[in-house]
């Protein structure tokens, strides 16, 4: 039976942020939410449960590294640099400089910011090598030396699709082996890769990110991060299920993260061949349950959610779409795509994900992570707008 809204509690921010200062909170994971749904219903869990907690884990290399050096004697104007081997693009100051994540897939080297910074958070130093271009307060050709964190002013990491709602499953229609951002795909229809979570993602758990805009905190790779508006490929005209729920990749959060906040070992720099460096790091954010719509949206089950199957083997912007398939089938490990067996595999971390949600759980029960309201709504302006028509 389906419970009436007024059976459902509503609360507000500023409530829930009592409860917390008084350790009153309740607060579950995602998982564990809907496991409570299933045993007492909808109505008593969302009367037991004050925030649920998503996570995912981040497989990307749309983002950077920003290392804001500090000042020499005599003092240079930064042209080319190298940190760590990778090539740092100067940003604004002679001394800002950024890192991509990303790199080529025929890097001998294969090396990226990612790299970078998970050797700067161990605790480690890299070497650095720069060009300057001289002006007459800033006389210095050439710099070269070493530099840990303790030398940068400001490191931060910027995540450009840091959070998406619902993601893909990638096969390939075509013979042998192709090469995709998710990871190696056999064919034809012989293997597939989804890049989601499904019900337990922070997309699928607060469809449309409604409850995130910028200035919310997330947690990301073990430190308190910030929502810094929409991210690339922003769509937040996705297709969508009757609950809410997106269908495709809609809604996208860009966010950043200083370094110092960052967990050692949190980040896990990795190369795919033939696409290039990527970083993996795990993201979980809060739904606080403020009506009957969030807390409805949040118990959705694995069954109840889609993705999107395409075909990697077409090279172009809009690839076919060949079939729409559950989370449910997802987790089992095998489709059936055109009268064909279909072994699958998830591109990310399950299980970083999950003690990402258990982390920010026990962070919000003992007041570590704020619990606030976004400063504005994400933009509703498309950022996913084609070069050509």
């Amino acid at each position: 039976m389906v419970p009436r809204r007024d059976e459902i509690p509503t609360r507000s921010i500023a409530a829930l942020q009592a409860r917390q200062a008084t350790g009153d909170l309740q607060v579950l994971t995602a998982a564990d939410y809907r496991a409570l749904v299933a045993r007492v219903g909808l109505a008593q869990a969302a009367r037991q449960t004050d925030v649920v907690v998503a996570a995912d884990t981040l497989l990307t290399d749309q983002g950077a590294l920003l290392l804001a050096l500090g000042p020499c004697d005599p003092p240079i104007r930064l042209r080319e640099v190298q940190i760590g081997g990778v090539a740092a693009q100067v940003a604004g100051s002679s001394s800002e400089l950024l890192l991509p994540l990303g790199c080529s897939p025929t890097d001998a080297a294969r090396r990226s910011g990612g790299h970078v910074l998970a050797e700067l958070l161990a605790g480690g130093t890299v070497s650095l090598s720069g060009l300057g271009e001289p002006t007459a307060l800033q006389p210095r050709l050439e710099l070269s030396g070493a530099v840990g964190l303790p030398q940068c002013g400001v490191a931060r990491l910027l995540l450009h699709r840091a959070i998406v709602e619902n993601g893909i499953v990638a096969v390939s229609t075509a013979d042998g082996l192709l090469r995709t951002p998710y990871g190696p795909l056999l064919g034809p229809l012989a293997s597939a890769l989804y890049s989601c979570g499904g019900a337990g993602s922070i997309g699928l758990t607060m469809p449309g990110l409604s409850l995130l805009g910028p200035g919310s905190p997330v947690l990301v790779g073990g430190g308190i991060g910030w929502v810094q508006g929409a991210g690339s490929g922003h769509n937040p005209s996705a297709r969508r299920q009757p609950s809410g729920h997106a269908t495709v990749p809609g809604v996208c959060a860009a966010v950043a993260v200083d370094v110092e906040q960052l967990s050692t070992g949190a980040v896990r720099p990795c190369f795919i061949e033939g696409h290039g460096a990527a970083l993996l790091i795990a993201i979980a954010a809060p739904v606080p349950l403020l009506d009957a719509t969030v807390a409805a949206q949040a118990a959705a089950q694995p069954e109840d959610l889609q993705a999107p199957v395409l075909d990697l083997a077409v090279p172009r912007r809009i690839k076919p779409q060949l079939a729409a398939v559950t989370y449910g089938q997802l987790a089992r490990g095998q489709l059936t795509l055109q009268g064909t067996a279909v072994r699958c595999a998830p591109a990310h971390s399950p299980r970083l994900a999950a003690a990402a949600a258990q982390q920010l759980c026990e962070r919000l029960r003992s007041g570590a992570f704020p619990l606030l309201q976004p400063a504005m709504a994400l933009s509703r302006r498309p950022g996913l707008v084609p070069l050509d028509p």
